[in-house]
C-alpha cells in the first residue's frame, strides 16, 4: 500500500533531483514529451495539488470546477522545487485529515471512478514520479527513486485503468524492478 509517508519521501527525492538540475536549461524538452522541463515541472506540481482538491471537495459526480493556480512555465527552478514541496505537504495533509469513509472522484477517464482517501496520495505520486523522470531526462540529471517507493506505488496502482486500457500504456507486469516496470508501463522505458 502506498502511504502518505511514501509521498513525503518521494517529494524529498524529487526536490533533490530538481535541485541538482537547477543550473541546467529548463527550456529544454522534457524527455520524450513535447513540453519543456519548466512546463512539465509546473504540470507535475499541478498533478499533486489536483488530487488534494479532488478529495477535499468530496465530489462524487465530477471534478471540482476550480483548482489551484500554479507558477506557469516561466518560473525559476527554485520556485518549482518549493512548489512541489508545498503540493506534497497539502496532499499529505488532506489525505491524513480525511475520514476513512470519505469518497471523491479520483479520475474521469477511461470512466469516472470514486475512491477513498488511501488512493489519492498514490494518484498524485504516480504523476509526480513519471513527470520527474521526464524533467530529469531533459535536464540531464539522474533520477532513481527508491525501490521501496516504486514497489509500493507499483503494488498500489497495478490494477488502475491507465496501466491496462489507455492508448500507449502497457500492462503493468509487476515482475521486474519496480522503477523499470513503472517506466515501461507508462511508455517511458
Amino acid at each position: 500500500m502506498f502511504t502518505p509517508e511514501h509521498l513525503v519521501r518521494l517529494g524529498s527525492e524529487v526536490g533533490d533531483a530538481w535541485r541538482s538540475g537547477a543550473e541546467s536549461d529548463w527550456t529544454a524538452r522534457a524527455g520524450s514529451l513535447e513540453w519543456s522541463c519548466a512546463r512539465t515541472a509546473d504540470h507535475a506540481v499541478d498533478t499533486v495539488f489536483a488530487p488534494a482538491i479532488f478529495l477535499a471537495s468530496r465530489r462524487l459526480e465530477s471534478y471540482p470546477e476550480y483548482g489551484v493556480s500554479t507558477l506557469g512555465d516561466q518560473a525559476a527552478p527554485h520556485q518549482y522545487i518549493e512548489a512541489v514541496a508545498t503540493a506534497v505537504r497539502v496532499l499529505e495533509a488532506v489525505v491524513l485529515a480525511a475520514e476513512p469513509e470519505a469518497r471523491a472522484v479520483i479520475w474521469t477517464r477511461p470512466q469516472l471512478a470514486v475512491r477513498g482517501p488511501q488512493d489519492f496520495a498514490a494518484r498524485g505520486a504516480l504523476e509526480l514520479i513519471l513527470h520527474t523522470h521526464d524533467v530529469c531526462t531533459g535536464l540531464g540529471v539522474a533520477f532513481e527513486p527508491s525501490a521501496e517507493i516504486c514497489a509500493a506505488l507499483r503494488e498500489h496502482t497495478h490494477q488502475w485503468p491507465m496501466w491496462t486500457v489507455a492508448p500507449g500504456w502497457r500492462a503493468l507486469t509487476m515482475d521486474g524492478p519496480p522503477w523499470r516496470d513503472l517506466l515501461q508501463a507508462s511508455g517511458r522505458a
